[in-house]
């Protein structure tokens, strides 16, 4: 019981960081390369909004106009994190029904041991669903800062999120894959 508990703990984890990557706009973030060694703004962009953190410490940040006009890649990612965060809802939902430690289906344990396998399953689809997206991302602002013919003075570097993203689809997977190996009949 001590294992599923476990991999109950490493999943609900998993699922408040991709929360958390969702809210962030810290997905890219601005580097400067060449001769403009002092900056005076730093550019964030998430899925939601763009902000602008002047070196005063003052930021702004602006919810992006159309979802139309947001790029392919940002679009796809937007939506995947989505259905990840309502996937881990689901795997939660029924990781606490299939769980030993409730009461939930006592009288049938083969029942209940399908269900917390089931929730298993669900773990490891959300953190692909997490990772998915995240890796997408991360392909496309490394493509981009390694362009040739950048379009301004200003290249982006992967953000913050782009690491956590990393970790809660690897803990949602991990999660994952505890609960499923501990719950055979």
């Amino acid at each position: 019981m001590q294992t599923q508990i476990v991999g109950v703990c490493l999943g609900i984890i998993g699922f408040f960081g991709t929360i958390l990557i969702c809210g962030l706009p810290m997905w890219k973030v601005t580097a400067f390369v060449g001769a403009n060694i002092i900056t005076s703004q730093v550019f964030w962009e998430g899925l939601w909004m763009n902000c602008v953190i002047q070196s005063t410490g003052q930021s702004q940040c602006k919810a992006y106009d159309s979802v139309l006009a947001l790029p392919q890649d940002l679009q796809a990612s937007r939506a995947l994190i989505c259905v990840s965060i309502a996937v881990c809802v689901v795997a939660i939902g029924l990781t606490v029904v299939g769980a030993r430690c409730t009461n939930f289906y006592d009288d049938d344990r083969r029942n209940k041991a399908n269900i917390g396998v089931a929730g298993g399953v669900v773990f490891i689809i959300a953190g692909l669903l997490c990772v998915i997206p995240v890796s997408l991302s991360a392909h496309s602002i490394i493509t981009g800062f390694y362009n040739p013919l950048p379009t301004s003075g200003r290249r982006g570097e992967l953000g913050a999120s782009i690491y956590v993203g990393w970790a809660s689809g690897a803990l949602l997977i991990i999660g994952g894959g505890v609960l499923c190996s501990t719950d055979r009949c």
